[in-house]
């Protein structure tokens, strides 16, 4: 086991320690931006239970959740693809392609957009 430590008013330990003490999380956390989109993605789930039966039921439920995720979500923050697409190089292919659709069919009826030809959302 380790010492014991004393308990001691807030700001001696915080003179202690130092500044360590003193920091405190903001109301949202902004460590890693991904993650916290992920979770939140996750925590808004239709599916997400307000409990789960067991560890193997959270398992289950998260290993269909992070296929879905990874797989099948489109995430307007990179460019309406799915984390695959971007990863596995396939993006620029599916820019192109949604460019020539979409090339097409302002070709078929440019008075339906009124101030320039549709685009793709970009890509990061």
């Amino acid at each position: 086991m380790g010492d014991i430590i004393p308990e001691y008013p807030g700001d001696i330990m915080s003179e202690w320690v130092g500044d360590f003490v003193g920091i405190r999380r903001p109301q949202q956390s902004n460590d890693n931006p991904y993650s916290e989109s992920q979770f939140k993605t996750l925590k808004y789930c239709p599916t997400f239970p307000k409990r789960f039966g067991s560890i193997q039921d959270a398992r289950a439920f998260c290993v269909r959740f992070f296929q879905w995720y990874n797989h099948e979500h489109h995430h307007s923050g990179i460019g309406l693809m799915t984390p695959w697409q971007v990863h596995s190089g396939q993006a620029h292919v599916i820019q192109e392609c949604r460019q020539k659709i979409l090339a097409a069919v302002y070709a078929k009826n440019p008075q339906r957009f009124v101030k320039k030809p549709p685009q793709p959302p970009e890509l990061p």
